[in-house]
């Protein structure tokens, strides 16, 4: 069996394949940004003080640009007075720290006068007091008044005058107070998983197909309809002079070409696009698609459903041997926007004539596949076994979107800026490593208009972080724990996802302070799952 040729068989400009023309395909800037979940927050604020105190502190709580936006239903404003005995004290405290430590010259290391230090480290100190002080007040002052911040503050007003207290006010965001409504009234269908014969037999014809082996047809004739040529071929966009940029490589387009359809395909499963917006990178597809291209030892088939008509044509009747030339027009759809709406010169050379043959569907063929079967029927109750679970798990995606779509629908709250702000920011980091893998560079990424992306990410993550809101809500409600048991085994998945020591793991969430973060999303999953549950 010819492996080499089976592999190249429509990873070329000959072929337009059925999924890369279902995908519509590369996906674009919106595309790659949808389908996100919501991560990092504590909406409830019941991540503990700790990750409050951690996310202040060290932190220059002074914005001279002005507080960044927030919701008037969410925001919190209070004013702090720092006692002027503990300013004196912290200062005083200071000092020593700075005696012992400047270096000054005509003094001994430690023995610098303490008069000096004050004036000479001034303005440092102030600093220092006051980024000691206000993260420290500030928490006192937001547990004493009851509120659960979920933003950075915004400190201003601050009066610092020696021997005096010093005063500031900070502007925070709070999740709104509202009450549940009746979220186990909501009900959603569970529909019934059925997977068919005919079904089965379509998934193993195309296992079949791919053990298919293309065997050199050795009589003297041409290439018959169904047959296939392995040929090799450059190709010119027409109009490009002789001597302008070289050919791609074959390793290059096929690589080019294969990463690009791989990641339609994977791709355009997860994504709900709602209009294109490729236009930023249009300019740099053209300049792409405007290249020659060199391929060897490529199989195309005769007549084939997938086949471009202009090689079909062409080839028919071509024996081993022969050279044909011949024009390629590509619609301005085509799937690969290298070669959409621009004419080809094609120098064609058929190496070899094959035809496929198709291994017989018995015993042997299960065998072959896996030692796990022993049998034809074995494989097909293993693609049963799989298709139902696949389906399964769609089918309770969608019907856990909508119950969260109700559940939204249900209740009208406000949500803090700085929580959306935050999902916004997610997304589009998803969706920036989406085009990334893609191959779009990154001078290309920089033109794209982020103030666009991100208004069309708006509502979208709204959505997310009032569903994040009320998930957390109903596991509180509903006493819903997550056990450390239960923790443990989660991010024991998250390692052998990621192929990464359990430790290792371990160690950067601790680090990023996500550990109980995790088990808030835990929870809020645990929640989701018992709506659904108790949906009909």
């Amino acid at each position: 069996m010819d492996k080499a040729a089976k592999r190249n068989k429509t990873e070329d400009p000959a072929s337009q394949p059925a999924e890369a023309q279902a995908s519509g395909g590369q996906l674009t800037e919106e595309q790659a940004l949808e389908g996100q979940t919501l991560e990092g927050q504590a909406p409830e604020g019941q991540a503990g003080e700790e990750d409050h105190n951690h996310s202040h502190e060290g932190h220059d709580h002074t914005h001279a640009e002005g507080p960044p936006p927030m919701d008037p239903a969410c925001k919190r404003e209070i004013s702090v007075e720092i006692p002027a005995d503990v300013v004196a004290k912290q200062q005083e405290a200071l000092v020593q720290q700075y005696s012992k430590q400047a270096r000054i010259p005509g003094f001994r290391k430690g023995k610098v006068p303490a008069s000096m230090v004050r004036n000479r480290f001034s303005s440092e100190i102030t600093s220092d007091v006051v980024e000691h002080l206000v993260p420290q007040y500030f928490r006192e002052a937001v547990i004493k008044g009851g509120f659960r911040p979920v933003s950075q503050p915004h400190i201003y007003g601050l009066e610092f005058t020696p021997g005096e207290p010093i005063k500031f006010k900070a502007a925070f965001e709070v999740l709104p107070e509202f009450e549940l409504g009746d979220y186990k009234a909501i009900k959603v269908e569970k529909p019934e998983i059925a997977i068919t014969d005919e079904q089965i037999d379509a998934e193993i014809k195309q296992v079949q197909e791919r053990q298919a082996s293309f065997d050199p047809v050795n009589d003297d004739r041409g290439a018959e309809n169904g047959e296939f040529v392995q040929v090799s071929f450059e190709a010119r966009p027409k109009g490009l002079a002789e001597g302008e940029p070289e050919a791609l490589d074959a390793e290059t387009a096929k690589t080019k070409d294969t990463e690009t359809k791989d990641t339609e395909a994977k791709d355009a499963k997860d994504t709900k696009a709602e209009g294109a917006a490729a236009t930023e990178t249009k300019g740099s597809e053209q300049k792409e698609a405007a290249q020659p291209v060199h391929m060897e030892e490529v199989l195309v088939e005769i007549g084939g459903a997938n086949t471009i008509p202009e090689f079909s044509q062409n080839l028919s009747g071509a024996k081993a041997g022969e050279e044909r030339s011949f024009e390629v027009s590509y619609p301005a759809d085509f799937y690969d926007k290298r070669l959409a709406g621009l004419t080809f010169d094609y120098k064609v050379k058929v190496n070899a004539i094959k035809k496929k043959t198709l291994p017989e569907l018995n015993d042997d063929f299960a065998k072959e596949l896996s030692p796990d079967f022993q049998t034809l029927d074995d494989l097909r109750q293993r693609f049963r076994e799989n298709m139902e679970a696949e389906l399964k798990h769609k089918a309770e995606h969608e019907a856990k979107d909508k119950l969260v779509e109700e559940l939204i629908a249900k209740h009208d709250f406000p949500v803090p800026r700085s929580m959306v702000e935050h999902q916004i920011d997610l997304r589009l980091e998803r969706g920036l490593r989406a085009l990334a893998a893609q191959g779009m560079k990154t001078e290309d990424m920089r033109r794209m208009d982020f103030g666009r992306l991100r208004a069309g990410q708006e509502e979208f993550a709204k959505k997310e972080v009032k569903s994040s809101v009320l998930l957390a809500k109903i596991a509180i409600k509903e006493n819903i724990q997550v056990s450390n048991e239960e923790l443990e085994s989660e991010i024991e998945a998250m390692a052998a996802q990621m192929q990464q020591p359990v430790e290792q793991v371990k160690k950067r969430l601790a680090e990023d302070n996500a550990v109980e973060r995790l088990r808030d999303r835990m929870r809020s999953e645990k929640a989701l799952n018992l709506l659904y549950s108790n949906s009909n």
